[in-house]
């Protein structure tokens, strides 16, 4: 991988984590448009620009990160909150609907299910249908209508996390479907985009120190052959700069909910992408 690849390869990463695209759908597809159609030559930069675009996260949403924090280790006070809880202030709630929403996509990761999942990377004809399927999935939340909750609940914060462990197959936008199941479930947008970008931290983190395992089983220099040190930091860089700008670009659209434009935008490349593996 050469620095230009790089570039392109962190620009997709950082824009089509956010934006309800799919990231790994596009990266697929531009791997083989580069000429990188396998994974494994470029680990260390796939591991690289899932980083930068947490780090992202964590610069446009730190006033949110910190809020979750210092009230999780605030002393309570006995009382009812909107979750339904008691004995539990409304951060430590947050932050336990978070925790709850890692548990499926979890499951996913440390079972025999990856496997199969990581082979469907090698299609981009799942590609396509997968970006149809998110298509579809934005489609319905943006016409349906059901009556919106202030909070997000443990419920929806489960059933949310569900759709993320889906969306771990390659054309499945992850924020797409968090955002569009949390918009059928009826919880409010301006809470949904926030809380899809937070609870996808620690997965990626964990999926992170998963992948240094095993870069190190196999050697670092052996790992690296594929991509030199200034293509990483290019990608990096690229990665980080554009995952801010999709990041908070994002939640401004889902607030006014224009979400139905990316779904528009989704059917045109699955149809294409189909369209150009069979003929």
């Amino acid at each position: 991988m050469d620095w230009l690849q790089a570039l392109i390869m962190g620009i997709f990463q950082g824009l089509t984590e956010y934006l309800p695209v799919s990231s790994s759908g596009h990266l697929a597809i531009a791997g083989e448009l580069l000429g990188i159609s396998d994974p494994e030559q470029i680990m260390p930069f796939t591991i690289a620009v899932h980083v930068a675009t947490v780090l992202s996260t964590l610069v446009i949403l730190w006033r949110e990160i910190v809020w979750v924090f210092i009230g999780a280790f605030r002393n309570n006070k006995t009382h009812s909150n909107p979750y339904g809880l008691r004995c539990l202030n409304d951060e430590q709630n947050y932050l336990l609907c978070i925790i709850i929403s890692m548990i499926p996509v979890g499951i996913v990761g440390l079972s025999p299910l990856k496997d199969m999942v990581e082979g469907a990377f090698s299609s981009l004809i799942v590609v396509g249908i997968c970006l149809l399927v998110t298509a579809v999935l934005l489609s319905f939340s943006y016409f349906s209508r059901p009556r919106e909750r202030e909070h997000i609940g443990l419920i929806d914060a489960f059933i949310i996390g569900i759709a993320q462990a889906i969306a771990v197959l390659p054309g499945l936008s992850r924020s797409g479907s968090t955002i569009g199941t949390g918009l059928l479930l009826g919880d409010k947008k301006e809470k949904l985009a926030q809380f899809s970008f937070l609870m996808v931290i620690p997965p990626i983190l964990g999926e992170a120190l998963l992948s240094c395992k095993d870069i190190m089983e196999v050697g670092v220099e052996e790992a690296m052959s594929g991509i030199s040190t200034s293509a990483l930091i290019i990608g990096f860089i690229a990665a980080f700069a554009t995952g801010c700008l999709a990041c908070k670009w994002m939640i401004d659209l889902v607030k006014k909910g224009k979400m139905i434009w990316f779904a528009a935008y989704c059917a045109v490349v699955g149809i294409a992408v189909i369209i150009w593996q069979l003929v």
